[in-house]
């Protein structure tokens, strides 16, 4: 009542009052709750999970005996809309590696917000303090043989897996698919919407279906 008193003083509408309680409550509500499912279904599943790491809402774990998933430090986890600053999320975060020796490596400070990482059969690496926006997926495989057609349903194609890697500081827009074998650099940036199928050097802004290098970016 006390903070509620002030507020009024201050000129601030019971709404606006409410309104800012609401948000409050629901973020921290939100963290706890998703912090504390993360932790118990990491432990239960063999994930590592280093300090500080948050998780808002519901977050996907799939790891299959002998495959790796290790969370960084810090790293944000963001699988509600209500979390989500720049767009609702199409689905919670969701971490899976397939077989033996398939990894996924989230490293120090990372953030991801409806992020869907797949690892097959080699590793999908993240790096320190890589933002993801809404809605992006990372992927290290076709999960198909491409040819010939009929051969698909039954030929896995491993052999054509490829590992990914995203570098220090890199920003992938919103909606982004990053594909097998690609190497984002570190401070690059990922323009929205894009399907990044070949390497993109450091500190270079690329976009567009295909991703293409637009321009490098300055210091």
């Amino acid at each position: 009542m006390n903070i509620l008193r002030k507020a009024l003083q201050r000129g601030l509408s019971p709404a606006n009052v409410i309104s800012w309680a609401s948000l409050e409550a629901m973020r921290c509500w939100g963290v706890a709750w998703g912090t504390v499912r993360l932790t118990c279904k990491a432990r239960l599943l063999g994930v590592e999970l280093g300090s500080g790491v948050r998780a808002h809402g519901a977050v996907g774990l799939l790891r299959w005996p002998g495959g790796r998933i290790s969370i960084g430090a810090n790293v944000s986890l963001i699988s509600s809309w209500r979390r989500a600053t720049a767009a609702s999320l199409s689905a919670p975060v969701r971490l899976r590696v397939f077989g033996p020796g398939a990894c996924i490596d989230i490293a120090e400070g990372a953030q991801l917000s409806g992020t869907s990482v797949t690892a097959r059969s080699t590793t999908i690496s993240i790096g320190r303090y890589v933002l993801l926006a809404p809605n992006c997926a990372i992927v290290d495989s076709d999960f198909h043989a491409h040819w010939p057609p009929e051969a698909r349903a039954h030929e896995p194609g491993y052999e054509n897996d490829a590992p990914v890697s995203i570098g220090d500081h890199a920003w992938i827009g919103m909606n982004s698919l990053i594909l097998k074998g690609v190497q984002i650099g570190e401070g690059a940036v990922v323009g929205a919407g894009s399907v990044v199928t070949r390497d993109v050097p450091p500190r270079c802004l690329a976009a567009g279906v295909p991703a293409r290098v637009i321009r490098t970016l300055e210091a």
